[in-house]
């Protein structure tokens, strides 16, 4: 009997700890209120596809950034449709959507489905890591509550927007629009919104348009045609959209270069390796 009372006083001690841990990271964790002034900056840290760390300014000192107002429709709504149908209805958490992915990780005994809003990927973003911890999951809660009771959905989807990965060192729709179409997001076509739309789930491997340029095509179609049917195209810029071809002569270009640095590096250092 007392082996089992002195487990139980280590346990519930154990317990006790990480619940105050948990306690002090959230009181840590920095304030969100700022944010909600559209003249901010702030500067966080982004990975490029080596894994080197970067800083990266949120806000209108950086020259990519693209304010709300010339955001096009379709754009946020592309996201929207993609990422979390229920942005506009849900306070930050979409608790069904977060109950089938318990449910699933549960089967499948690991971390495998997502159910991040976002608001949650955008708190991630800000300022988290990507590491898969329950400590993080409570501490992306947190700050994704706060984010809902500080800003406008405006606001986070503005700075959601600006902040998504879109290629090596491509971060937010700004630069994506330049970089994979050579125009300021104020001029995206529908198309080319559930273009990036359709890049956010892995721009780095699954919906890498250098690798799987017919699978981003694809997904930005299903896009369309989700937009068409929540009436923010009309039957007539549905089928335009569909019927436009996005100009990646660009980006072709940008996929020669990439191939040729990549062989150039390899024979540099194939030639390195005998000498």
């Amino acid at each position: 009997m007392k082996v089992v009372k002195w487990l139980a006083i280590i346990v519930l001690g154990c317990i006790a700890i990480y619940v105050i841990s948990i306690g002090v990271a959230l009181y840590r964790l920095p304030p969100v209120a700022a944010l909600a002034d559209r003249r901010a900056n702030l500067t966080i840290q982004v990975k490029d596809w080596r894994g080197r760390l970067h800083p990266f300014v949120v806000g209108p000192q950086n020259p990519w950034w693209t304010p709300l107002e010339s955001i096009p429709p379709e754009m946020k709504w592309a996201v929207v449709v993609a990422e979390d149908a229920n942005f506009y209805r849900h306070e930050g958490i979409d608790v069904k959507a977060l109950k089938n992915a318990i449910r699933y990780d549960l089967e499948k005994k690991r971390f495998a489905r997502g159910a991040s809003t976002i608001t949650q990927q955008t708190a991630k973003n800000l300022f988290l890591t990507r590491e898969k911890t329950l400590t993080r999951k409570l501490k992306e809660l947190y700050l994704t509550r706060r984010l809902e009771q500080e800003l406008t959905k405006g606001r986070i989807i503005e700075l959601y927007l600006n902040i998504v990965e879109l290629g090596p060192m491509v971060y937010g729709i700004g630069h994506g629009a330049r970089y994979y179409f050579d125009k300021p997001a104020s001029a995206l076509t529908p198309r080319e919104c559930a273009f990036l739309a359709a890049m956010l789930p892995g721009p780095r491997n699954i919906y890498n348009p250098y690798r799987h340029l017919d699978r981003v095509l694809k997904r930005s179609d299903t896009i369309l045609g989700q937009l068409r049917q929540k009436g923010v195209l009309n039957e007539a810029e549905y089928r335009q959209a569909l019927a436009e071809v996005p100009n990646i002569g660009g980006m072709q270009k940008k996929v020669d270069q990439s191939f040729a640095a990549r062989a150039r590096r390899f024979f540099r250092d194939l030639f390195g390796f005998f000498r």
